[in-house]
């Protein structure tokens, strides 16, 4: 058998997983399952009291990383807030218990006061757990095993940014994909100062040998995480989401780009989000002037199929249900569209502040406010919230859903509920 034809094989077996059953699938990057954030489980309570917790630990330093899951091990980062030092961390699934964990000193530096030293989620396979994180000195991407040992360690050069770093990487086939992108400060715009280039980077997962890397345009930090989109008539591509190169698409083999369309005009920090031929992305600013942008392609060419204004998010991925896409934004305001139209079906406001993107177990969806709240809405063409519960600390990280159980992390705790 020719690698061309195995590899063929390989890329249809992930195409067809992509689209199958979410049910039974381990959760191995931010938001799940392609950065889609759903799971058709149906074992995660509605409403619960700190008695119905499966575990609640404490982790070393504070964090907004989201958990990842692979069997009954569960990865994620920590920091220390006063000394940058990292923590990679690995617990049992359903116990909570510490299984490992490394510790790396790193260098203090500015960030904004939204971000934490540890914001960016794992990537995990069936061998390895894949962390990154950065220092004014140097970005670096690590492998390690399920067991905590170093595999290998990429230096991707120093890191500029004032925001902080929280991009995540993400796996396809036997691929790691990280998007670094860089930024001048708000006080070094207009002068000669320049920081380092912007690439869009593929690994191999089991040497760390780089594939490729392109450039994009450097204009304002992006954190998007790539996923693949699926034409209808062709090969796989990844899609990602940046200010200069607006939505886009590559070859994720040759990063050649196959596609872009410039549908953004502010930072885009959400991730893109696939729904057959529909890509969503939005933009924004602490300032506001958000909006939500549905890009249609057929894998050659793409075109804004509908843009969203009034309540979009800026931080939050949307995630859908069917054709029912529910878009959360920033300020607790929750709208559901026709996806497949744009059409609101309804709005409503819920409360509280989201930085953290929204997750759905089959007909529920869970949302973790900054203050710490979850509040749990039907993910269905009638408004009803059915359950709000305080986690007792705020939080700025993605739910995980995995072996039938919610993972929530706050600000310095791990949780899991549900499943039984």
């Amino acid at each position: 058998m020719t690698n061309l034809l195995q590899r063929s094989i390989l890329v249809a077996v992930v195409g067809i997983a992509l689209q199958g059953s979410l049910v039974a699938q381990e959760w191995t990057r931010f938001r799940g399952p392609n950065g889609s954030g759903e799971s058709e489980t149906k074992t995660i309570p509605s409403t619960w009291t700190d008695d119905d917790y499966n575990w609640n630990i404490e982790l070393p330093g504070v964090g907004n990383s989201s958990p990842v899951v692979w069997g009954d091990r569960l990865f994620i980062l920590s920091a220390d807030p006063q000394t940058a030092e990292r923590y990679v961390l690995c617990y049992h699934a359903d116990t909570g218990e510490k299984l490992w964990s490394r510790a790396f000193e790193s260098t203090h530096h500015h960030i904004h006061a939204f971000s934490s030293f540890a914001s960016s989620t794992p990537a995990v396979d069936e061998e390895l757990v894949y962390v990154a994180w950065s220092s004014p000195e140097s970005a670096v991407l690590k492998a390690f095993t399920h067991d905590g040992e170093p595999v290998w360690d990429k230096d991707l050069g120093p890191w500029h940014g004032q925001h902080g770093f929280g991009t995540s990487p993400v796996l396809y086939d036997d691929l790691v994909f990280v998007a670094n992108f860089q930024e001048l400060h708000d006080d070094e715009r207009g002068t000669d100062a320049v920081p380092p280039p912007s690439f869009l980077l593929a690994f191999d997962r089991k040497t760390g040998d780089e594939r490729w890397r392109i450039p994009r345009i450097k204009d304002n930090l992006a954190y998007a995480a790539p996923a693949i989109f699926q034409p209808e008539d062709g090969k796989a591509q990844l899609v990602n989401a940046s200010t200069g190169s607006g939505m886009y698409a590559v070859d994720p083999f040759t990063g050649e780009e196959l596609w872009s369309i410039p549908v953004f005009d502010k930072r885009a920090v959400s991730s893109p989000l696939v729904k057959g031929d529909l890509i969503f992305g939005s933009t924004g600013s602490g300032g506001g002037g958000n909006y939500l942008a549905a890009v249609r392609s057929n894998g050659k060419q793409a075109e804004m199929a509908y843009k969203i204004e009034t309540a979009a998010p800026y931080v939050p991925t949307p995630v859908a249900r069917d054709d029912m896409l529910f878009m959360l934004n920033d300020g607790g305001v929750v709208t559901l569209l026709d996806l497949p139209t744009g059409k609101e079906i309804w709005q409503k406001r819920i409360g509280g502040n989201y930085h953290g993107s929204p997750v759905r177990a089959a007909d529920k969806f869970f949302c973790v406010s900054v203050e710490g709240d979850v509040v749990v809405l039907a993910a269905e063409r009638e408004f009803e919230e059915l359950g709000r519960m305080s986690l007792g600390e705020g939080s700025r990280s993605s739910p995980a859903i995995a072996r039938g159980q919610l993972y929530i992390r706050t600000f310095s705790h791990l949780m899991s509920v549900g499943g039984k």
